[in-house]
């Protein structure tokens, strides 16, 4: 394990999350907005990531451990301004959980955030919009009918039930809402 590496990337995210948590308690960053100083960062973990997939190829559990590949996905998974990097980075990932060297979901969420944002249905029902009253709802689903046994395959649980945690999440951010008001 290269753990230098290992420690690279998960800085790289610790800071990703780090700005995105002071950027909402500041109130700059509402729902749905991409702050200038988010998207720099995520251009500057990119460029970085880009650098150490030359050299390594994807990192996985068995170059940087579980934490250190964990960090490389949600440096690709913010990486929005450069569609065509995370679509490698599918293909990348597709084969690392072949290898069993990444974890499934890491996958699922992915190939979806790539999918929705080509405007294309995803895949596994990882990701979410907001409907008219505030709700969490999954973006369109293809074949929405065996997305069910697709998430099982890569370890996810079902649609009903992480539409339920998405629901119950909100629940709790509204009434926290409430209690401070």
């Amino acid at each position: 394990m290269n753990q230098n590496l290992a420690e690279e990337l998960v800085t790289m995210m610790a800071e990703d999350q780090r700005l995105l948590q002071q950027l909402f308690d500041s109130g700059e960053l509402p729902w749905g907005s991409y702050h200038p100083r988010m998207k720099a960062l995520h251009e500057q973990n990119a460029s970085r990531l880009k650098e150490i997939i030359s050299a390594y190829g994807w990192p996985g559990v068995s170059l940087v451990g579980a934490e250190g590949t964990k960090a490389a996905w949600l440096v690709v998974q913010h990486s929005v301004s450069d569609p065509e990097f995370m679509g490698e980075c599918v293909s990348l990932l597709e084969d690392a959980v072949a290898r069993e060297d990444v974890a499934g979901w890491q996958l699922a969420f992915l190939q979806d955030r790539v999918r929705t944002l080509a405007g294309k249905p995803q895949y596994y029902g990882t990701q979410f919009d907001i409907d008219e009253n505030g709700w969490p709802t999954p973006f369109p689903i293809e074949d929405s009918a065996t997305v069910n046994e697709r998430r099982a395959c890569l370890g996810l649980n079902s649609i009903e039930e992480r539409q339920e945690q998405m629901t119950e999440q909100e629940r709790k951010r509204r009434a926290n809402i409430e209690q401070s008001s």
